[in-house]
């Protein structure tokens, strides 16, 4: 017994010896998920919008996963780099640095409770990031078994647009995690059938969809510095549209938070404030 206890300690100390000390992480996900499985200390580099934590603010900045400054992630001698999956063959460019590099698909919510898993095994967190994916996947199945028996209410989130103007829309769509949260929240995506992520839409398409509540997050994608003005001049601005029936029942919401549009730990509460746009009435 005494044997078998030794042999497994020294397993999980050479476990431990072989896990990366020093993590650049290039999306705000990821440093979520990172500080979330008690590994955040290890971080020597972050994307400029990495903000949650707030010891997140005090890291190194190395652009983002779409204009990463190489050579500064070089600088930092990284013995991993975490990246969301991106179109801009990034993994490529820092292999070819000779970094070693952890891609991450957190585009859904099975993927994301993966991309816990996988990151936590990389790290030596193994046990922490199994119990985050069970936490997080009991809440979000106690939310989604609050909405089963209430009435479905049609929903549209705008993640884009152009400022101070009712064009340029960029919506949610059937491949986007968000989706997904919509749907256990008791919503009905009036997007969902469009294939992309994030298609763009025009108003047209919304007046003919004619969702019940319009959540805009459109020109406050950096959500530092919003003010409950710019909020308000926001709905103000879908006023035009008065047949549509958000407009009419007054549940056009403007947020600004990054829980709406950070694929990590956080996505539950995104799932109640959902839950809280879709059944005002619900206890």
């Amino acid at each position: 017994m005494r044997r078998a206890l030794f042999y497994w300690l020294l397993a999980a100390s050479a476990a431990f010896a072989q896990s990366p000390k020093r993590i650049v992480s290039t999306a705000p996900s990821i440093t979520e998920l990172l500080y979330a499985l008690g590994v955040g200390d290890r971080i020597v580099g972050v994307d400029r919008f990495s903000r949650y934590p707030a010891e997140a603010q005090k890291k190194q900045r190395i652009g983002d996963y779409m204009n990463p400054n190489l050579e500064t992630i070089a600088s930092l001698r990284p013995d991993l780099v975490i990246i969301p999956a991106n179109p801009v063959k990034l993994a490529e460019r820092l292999k070819a640095l000779r970094l070693k590099v952890l891609e991450l698909d957190q585009e859904s919510i099975a993927k994301l409770y993966e991309s816990f898993r996988t990151v936590g095994q990389a790290t030596g967190a193994t046990a922490q990031a199994n119990k985050l994916a069970s936490t997080v996947q009991g809440q979000l199945d106690a939310i989604r078994k609050k909405a089963a028996p209430l009435k479905r209410t049609s929903m549209m989130f705008v993640v884009g647009r152009t400022p101070n103007r009712l064009d340029g829309l960029i919506v949610v769509g059937q491949a986007s995690y968000l989706n997904e949260i919509i749907a256990l929240a008791g919503g009905e995506n009036v997007f969902r059938d469009a294939v992309a992520s994030y298609p763009g839409v025009s108003l047209e398409e919304v007046l003919a969809r004619n969702p019940d509540v319009i959540v805009d997050m459109g020109d406050m994608a950096d959500t530092v510095g919003v003010t409950d003005e710019h909020k308000r001049e926001v709905t103000t601005l879908w006023d035009k549209l008065s047949s549509v029936a958000a407009v009419k029942q007054h549940r056009v919401h403007a947020v600004a938070s990054d829980v709406y549009v950070v694929p990590g730990p956080r996505v539950v509460d995104a799932a109640n404030a959902f839950f809280a746009m879709l059944h005002p009435e619900a206890k």
